[in-house]
């Protein structure tokens, strides 16, 4: 397995613990099994804040404004809160986060809207007659499900427009759903042993570690629709599996994932890896991102022409995540040898390092900027630097990570300029 990754689009990978002060923009590729002869197939993705999504909660000039101090705090504040979801086994997990609501200020109103607690999210659409659903993406997890005939799940969310009514997926509604049972080879041993019969429908249930959330219910086959790529776009319904999410608990009640959850793992349950196993598509994905936070998904893209390689960690107890490994840093020329790994997360809106990997970054930048360090607690971030009003030129040492396969990720836009009270910053 390999991940391919290219500076050339906007896109982002994380991990850890602290906030750095720079974005790593990855364009994520995913190499689940090689294979050659088929087009790619996706859909549109959104940012939590871009023009679509905010259209639709009505909530347009009522967030702050991009890239802006308030922004950034926001975003920080939100990466924090999910900090340390992952996903469990089916006994469950535990996890000391609490509940923290995003609250947006504008002027001496607050805006609560903690109706979405991911942060990329895509109208996907299932079943005959087609129904869409706004899901959550995660890298972080493997299972596909939708709020089903459920007896504990969200209907619909408020926003200073009014109230956005959701779908709810029904298997008797649609033409082309079919139930799994217990018998069936999509039904797992572990699953097995909770069926009263052959022929009932194969249970599951999927605990996260984040505040008590989980979903349960049985799994079913049904058609996603997906459109090619290309100039044609070319239709398929593709037949997978998903969980029919009967009964959601903790933050799936409160914003986690309010209308169903895309899950990109690296697991067979998987849609990326359901596509390639049924013949739709090449064993592989890519998210890119805009800066306009509107992107797209594509499965079966394998990249391009000289783009970078690198394997994922495998046999890691974090080994269902798309880990790597770094082997070395370059800043400024600098090299260290420092290796450590990194978790590509679509959930996640900073890369966030733990030591002793955020120190020799963040040290060894920082004693090669020439600007001063700013001294103000207002910003999330560590290491930000004072611009003079005029100032048109930044020398900004170079920052370059070498994989473990030797190919090296430049990341060539490091630097964010932020007008902060009356004086712009770097960071």
């Amino acid at each position: 397995m390999a991940t391919l990754f290219s500076s050339a689009h906007s896109c982002h990978v994380h991990h850890h613990k602290f906030p750095f002060l720079f974005l790593f923009l990855f364009f994520l590729f995913v190499l689940i099994e090689s294979c050659s002869g088929f087009g790619t197939y996706g859909f549109d993705i959104h940012h939590r804040f871009s023009d679509p999504v905010k259209g639709m909660f009505g909530v347009d000039g009522l967030l702050p404004v991009k890239d802006s101090v308030p922004y950034f705090q926001v975003m920080v504040h939100r990466d924090r809160a999910i900090h340390g979801r992952r996903l469990a086994t089916s006994t469950g997990g535990d996890s000391n986060n609490t509940k923290t609501p995003i609250a947006f200020y504008n002027g001496n109103e607050t805006y609560r809207i903690d109706n979405l607690g991911f942060l990329h999210y895509a109208n996907v659409s299932v079943g005959t007659p087609s129904i869409s659903f706004l899901v959550a993406l995660d890298t972080g997890s493997n299972l596909f499900w939708l709020p089903c005939d459920c007896s504990s799940c969200v209907r619909k969310l408020g926003s200073p427009s009014g109230p956005v009514v959701l779908n709810i997926y029904s298997p008797n509604k649609s033409s082309t759903s079919g139930k799994v049972p217990c018998n069936s080879t999509l039904c797992s041993q572990t699953q097995r042993k909770r069926c009263p019969s052959d022929q009932s429908n194969c249970p599951y249930q999927v605990v996260y570690l984040s505040n008590g959330t989980s979903t349960t219910g049985y799994f079913v086959q049904d058609s996603l629709h997906l459109v090619s790529d290309d100039s044609q776009s070319k239709a398929i319904d593709a037949k997978i599996t998903f969980g029919c999410g009967q009964v959601q608990t903790g933050s799936f009640l409160t914003g986690g994932a309010p209308n169903g959850l895309f899950g990109l793992g690296m697991a067979n349950i998987s849609v990326p890896s359901t596509l390639a196993h049924n013949g739709y598509t090449s064993g592989s994905f890519s998210m890119c991102f805009g800066p306009d936070g509107i992107g797209r998904i594509s499965f079966g893209d394998k990249g391009s022409t000289g783009q970078g390689e690198t394997s994922f960690n495998q046999g890691q107890p974090s080994s269902s995540l798309y880990n790597i490994s770094i082997a070395q840093t370059i800043i400024g020329g600098q090299a260290g040898d420092l290796v450590y790994s990194a978790v590509f997360d679509s959930g996640t809106s900073f890369t966030y390092l733990n030591d002793p990997a955020y120190t020799l970054i963040a040290e060894t930048f920082n004693n090669l900027v020439k600007e001063t360090r700013h001294s103000s607690t207002d910003l999330p971030f560590d290491y930000c630097y004072d611009m003079s009003a005029n100032q048109t030129e930044l020398t900004i040492p170079t920052v370059n990570l070498v994989m473990s396969s030797g190919d090296y990720f430049n990341v060539t836009n490091p630097i964010l300029t932020i007008l902060a009270v009356s004086m712009p910053l770097f960071v």
